[in-house]
């Protein structure tokens, strides 16, 4: 399956005017042969959010923005993953979901929050490993900090994810994870990690860029730079068997010796 990576400007403008923006780059995507394509953590609504974000852009799993990026899947036909502030009951997530032209297929909830302001904004999320199959693949999500966790990418290849789509907002000064930590985790688990960040400043915050599509064997399948790009790249499942046949730390695992922790 053919992947796009949508590495955009974290610029405001408002939910109507990313929506405008992703019909024009998932019509891209598709003319390009995709039929994923992935947005950048909390795309709806822009981040950091503002108060004023967070409530133009705060609604619940099925929401009018949500449907609105249904019917862009549906005119397109490029599933679409993107992020927003997800209301449930008196509290709020970072979630991201996956939508197929066939309607919704998983939603994931952040369960590693980044620094004091997501704290204040956000409640983690408990959902683990959340899977689906698309384009002939098994697909997980993570969000940003959550790539960070070795923990959270071994349950993802222990439970056969090949691909894992990961939106993130890497900010200055913290390229090396991008350039070290995620190619790390692609190689260890033997999967491939779509890797997908915003670009520019905003708000005080200079986001790295630096999208990427890391492969399963250790190597790059496509890497961006530090400006707005769509980024393509060809996932072949047969790649991931291979690198896990070579490289064999998931059958190696001794679990009996990592008990919990003093």
């Amino acid at each position: 399956m053919r992947i796009a990576c949508w590495q955009a400007t974290c610029a405001p403008g408002g939910v109507p005017a990313f929506l405008e923006s992703l019909r024009a780059v998932a019509r891209r995507a598709a003319a390009g042969g995709a039929g994923l394509l992935v947005t950048p953590e909390m795309s709806v609504g822009g981040y950091p959010l503002s108060a004023a974000a967070l409530a133009e852009a705060r609604e619940p799993v099925a929401g009018p923005h949500g449907e609105a990026i249904a019917a862009i899947a549906r005119e397109t036909g490029v599933a679409i993953v993107h992020g927003w502030p997800e209301a449930a009951g008196a509290v709020v997530h970072n979630a991201a979901a996956v939508t197929s032209p066939e309607g919704r297929l998983l939603t994931y909830r952040k369960g590693h929050l980044f620094g004091s302001q997501e704290r204040a904004l956000f409640a983690p999320g408990s959902d683990g490993v959340v899977q689906t199959r698309l384009g002939g693949l098994t697909v997980g999500l993570l969000i940003c900090y959550d790539v960070e966790f070795p923990e959270a990418v071994r349950a993802h290849a222990l439970a056969g994810t090949e691909l894992l789509v990961v939106p993130t907002a890497l900010m200055r000064p913290w390229d090396f994870v991008a350039r070290v930590v995620v190619p790390a985790r692609a190689f260890e688990n033997g999967l491939f990690i779509a890797y997908t960040n915003w670009t520019g400043a905003r708000a005080g915050l200079d986001f790295a860029g630096l999208t990427r599509v890391a492969g399963p064997d250790g190597g790059l399948v496509t890497v961006g730079g530090d400006g707005e790009e769509l980024l393509f790249a060809d996932i072949d499942p047969a790649r991931v068997v291979a690198a896990r046949a070579s490289t064999t730390y998931l059958q190696d695992r001794r679990p009996e010796l990592y008990g919990p922790a003093p």
